[in-house]
């Protein structure tokens, strides 16, 4: 091989390796930008179902607060979301047990009427 041969080589070598280094860059440059633009739609996602499940649960609050309140009698002290204890838990308790025998003495009436021919 002479001298031009080599040369020549040399920069034909050159060329492919600034082609390949800038198809490369080209790449990499893309995939950091869409891995960058799921990125932001995940966070804006997740804000999203942040928000509508604290909208939702600030309208399942309102409407149990109201219900509780509408269904509270005077002089009872009803149990609220903090946790803070009723003076009448235990009535409620005793209530919502007898409510559930009940219910319970209606659903065998019933199962033993509808078994009869």
């Amino acid at each position: 091989m002479n001298n031009s041969s080599l040369l020549r080589a040399f920069f034909v070598g050159r060329a492919i390796a600034e082609v390949v280094y800038e198809q490369v860059e080209a790449g990499v440059t893309e995939a950091l930008s869409e891995l960058g633009k799921f990125d932001a739609e995940q966070r804006e996602n997740l804000r999203n179902f942040v928000d509508d499940v604290m909208e939702r649960a600030a309208r399942e609050e309102e409407i149990a607060m109201q219900s509780r309140s509408a269904t509270a009698t005077p002089g009872t002290t009803v149990v609220d979301f903090a946790g803070t204890p009723s003076s009448d838990l235990q009535a409620t308790i005793d209530d919502l047990r007898a409510e559930i025998a009940e219910l319970r003495s209606q659903l065998q009436l019933y199962r033993s009427r509808s078994e009869q021919p």
